[in-house]
């Protein structure tokens, strides 16, 4: 029996073996740490990703296109534009009411006119910089949330150059009662709310850090220095050291608890150690900054942030 067999009757068996051992083959070539590239070579298989940078920005997610007929890009930009636009509106009603409330109390006594204005000075700029994430992810997102500070600076211009009456605004931002402060240093604050959305905008940890330093280091420093600073400076009898302490703590930690917010939501990831010491760097000098005597030549709201902004842009970078 074994002798009438020929190479040719082999064949079928001999094929079917064959092309069980490849399938083996490929099945085993799946389970390993590599993917298969070319005929002769094997390329590692991306499994995970390690970064040892103190700074990772994620690339921008990309949109999952539906295999309905009826998904378009024109429809994903047309979703995007209302969720801007809606985002826009809701974010300039709150700054709106926010400002409404504070001239309320300010008419009404309930508060004095330096709290309320830097209340103001604190509130508005933080609540804006963490509303950024309900924008959408289109590149004109940064445009939309720019429009709140914009609305407000055209606000400040007119009433500052008295075109037309409001006193609750007035005496709710201003230290005097003078309608042209608002020019000043109200009009400063909303143009670096302005630069900071346009430029840094979410993906860079630069823009929250001005922002935090700003809005929360520069306002407790004031509120606590008023209220507590008996003890002044050496240097400059108009600030005190429980002020300037005050605007290291404050603007520190706002600073760490915005970069954990923005890094919970996978903006950008951070080594905590390192940044951490690069946000005491940055509150330490913005705090030098702000105790020095030129508030009479530059305003703290250009100083500050303007210190802030470069501090941290040499520290985290762009």
């Amino acid at each position: 029996m074994l002798a009438r067999m020929t190479p040719l009757s082999l064949t079928p068996t001999f094929s079917l073996l064959l092309h069980r051992h490849r399938r083996l083959v490929h099945r085993s070539l799946i389970d390993l740490p590599f993917s298969y590239s070319s005929p002769h070579c094997f390329s590692p298989k991306p499994t995970s990703v390690l970064h040892f940078h103190f700074l990772y920005r994620p690339p921008h997610a990309t949109t999952t296109r539906s295999s309905s007929p009826s998904f378009t890009p024109v429809a994903a930009a047309g979703g995007a534009l209302l969720q801007d636009a809606g985002a826009t509106a809701a974010v300039l009603a709150g700054a709106y009411c926010l400002v409404l409330a504070f001239e309320t109390l300010t008419e009404r006594e309930v508060i004095k006119q330096n709290l309320s204005r830097k209340l103001v000075h604190i509130s508005s700029g933080l609540l804006f910089a963490i509303s950024w994430p309900i924008f959408s992810t289109s590149k004109e997102a940064r445009y939309f949330a720019s429009l709140v500070p914009l609305v407000n600076c055209l606000r400040l211009v007119i009433y500052g150059l008295s075109l037309a009456p409001d006193d609750g605004l007035i005496k709710s931002v201003t230290r005097e009662g003078n309608p042209e402060e608002l020019l000043r240093g109200p009009l400063y604050y909303v143009l670096i709310l302005i630069f900071c959305s346009l430029v840094f905008w979410r993906e860079s940890p630069v823009g929250v850090i001005t922002l935090a330093m700003m809005c929360a280091g520069d306002g407790v420093a004031d509120i606590m220095g008023r209220r507590f600073g008996s003890v002044k400076l050496p240097y400059n009898q108009q600030k005190s050291w429980v002020g300037s302490i005050s605007m290291f703590i404050f603007g520190f930690l706002i600073s760490i608890g915005m970069l954990y917010y923005y890094s919970a939501l996978g903006y950008f990831q951070l080594d905590w150690m390192s940044a951490i010491q690069r946000v005491a760097f940055v509150a330490l000098l913005s705090t030098v900054v702000e105790s020095l005597p030129t508030t009479e030549t530059v305003d703290d709201n250009i100083s500050v942030p303007l210190t802030s902004m470069v501090a941290a842009y040499l520290s985290f970078g762009f």
